[in-house]
């Protein structure tokens, strides 16, 4: 049996601070005042929004090794099984989401994949990968993975392989999915979330896997940062140079992308070991201590929150308009704090959500309550 990993904080902290950025960035009090590095980018290029998702994952790998240490990380039927039943879990409950507040619906029209959809297919990938390959010869196929998603994304897409319209992936989601069932947000039907974008995705975990295996190797936490720091050094090289013919596209999810977020997500970790674990400077972090025990939980609270505000809390005013909690607040009483700078009122109603969700985690917390999704 593999010997215990002591348990970082660092692991945590970072853990809650990419749930409270997903939050944050996902809630915004108009789409239309937002401040530049807390949107997404349109297209090619990263945003520091764009790193959020990657970094969750690259956590979630981190995490998948440490929880498997107890066996061996090797594939059994008992770890295969708890696999498929927490991946079947973590989709179903984002279809769920989408479907909610369950009225009004109907499936012909409900998008299929999102974000915990995107979640729970990537892990069923990255873990049945993980616990079947040894760590030796992870990094290879995840690379040839890479190369493959790369090699195809060019050759079977059209004129414009890298473009919107005309990329492999999203013949292949318009064609399993359907075009009724993809996000439509660019004015066209297409899946930032789509099914053969969540291989390159499952890869991020891999990626953290194979960091898991580094921090359980380097006892000593001095070394272990300056290790992380050299990873991350050098994927961010590679992914940058690798970027040159495969552009940074978080929509694709492209291999380039991985390999630089997954670089960037060491270097991070590797800055949050020396802070937390090594220099014990932890006061500021408690806060994020509480999102990350429950992070998926807090995520899901999010997003039936919003949906409540907007769908179920509605009434008609005196001129017979229908008004929404979200749009009321928003209205009322965000966009009124600085009505000249529209952008900070709308940073601050993000905020506002990001504490209600805070609540429910503290409430959590203080209870030492983990609720395993």
């Amino acid at each position: 049996m593999v010997q215990k990993t002591e348990r970082l904080l660092s692991l945590d902290v970072f853990r809650g601070l990419t749930i409270a950025l997903m939050i944050l960035v996902n809630n915004p009090g108009s789409w239309g005042h937002v401040y530049p590095p807390l949107l997404h980018a349109d297209w090619h290029g990263v945003t520091p929004t764009d790193l959020v998702f990657p970094f969750f994952l690259f956590i979630i790998g981190v995490s998948l090794y440490m929880s498997y240490s107890k066996y061996d990380h090797k594939l059994s039927k008992q770890s295969a099984i708890k696999i498929i039943k927490r991946s079947a879990l973590i989709f179903l409950i984002g279809l769920a989401l989408h479907f909610y507040p369950f009225y009004n619906k109907s499936f012909e029209s409900i998008r299929i994949m999102g974000v915990l959809q995107r979640i729970g297919l990537a892990y069923l990938i990255a873990a049945f990968l993980c616990l079947s390959i040894s760590i030796k010869n992870l990094w290879r196929v995840a690379l040839l993975i890479l190369i493959f998603y790369w090699t195809s994304s060019i050759i079977h897409g059209g004129e414009n392989p890298f473009s919107i319209e005309d990329n492999w992936v999203r013949a292949i989601d318009l064609k399993v999915l359907g075009e009724n069932h993809m996000w439509k947000g660019k004015g066209i039907s297409f899946d930032p979330e789509g099914i053969m974008s969540s291989i390159p995705a499952a890869i991020s975990i891999v990626f953290g896997f194979y960091i898991g295996a580094l921090i359980q190797k380097y006892k000593e936490q001095h070394l272990l940062v300056k290790n992380l720091l050299l990873v991350g050094v050098i994927a961010v090289f590679v992914g940058l140079c690798w970027s040159i013919y495969f552009p940074l596209n978080k929509s694709l999810w492209t291999s380039s992308y991985v390999i630089y977020t997954g670089g960037l997500a060491c270097m991070v970790l590797g800055i949050l070991v020396e802070i937390l674990d090594v220099r014990k400077r932890q006061s500021w972090a408690k806060p994020f201590q509480v999102f990350g025990l429950n992070p998926l939980i807090i995520f899901v609270f999010s997003g039936v929150f919003v949906k409540t505000m907007l769908y179920i809390v509605r009434w008609t005013n005196e001129a017979g308009n229908t008004i929404n909690g979200n749009s009321w607040l928003w209205a009322n009483i965000f966009s009124q704090i600085t009505p000249n700078h529209l952008k900070f009122s709308s940073l601050l109603m993000a905020l506002f959500h990001l504490a209600i969700c805070y609540l429910l985690g503290y409430v959590l917390y203080r209870k030492k309550i983990v609720i395993k999704v």
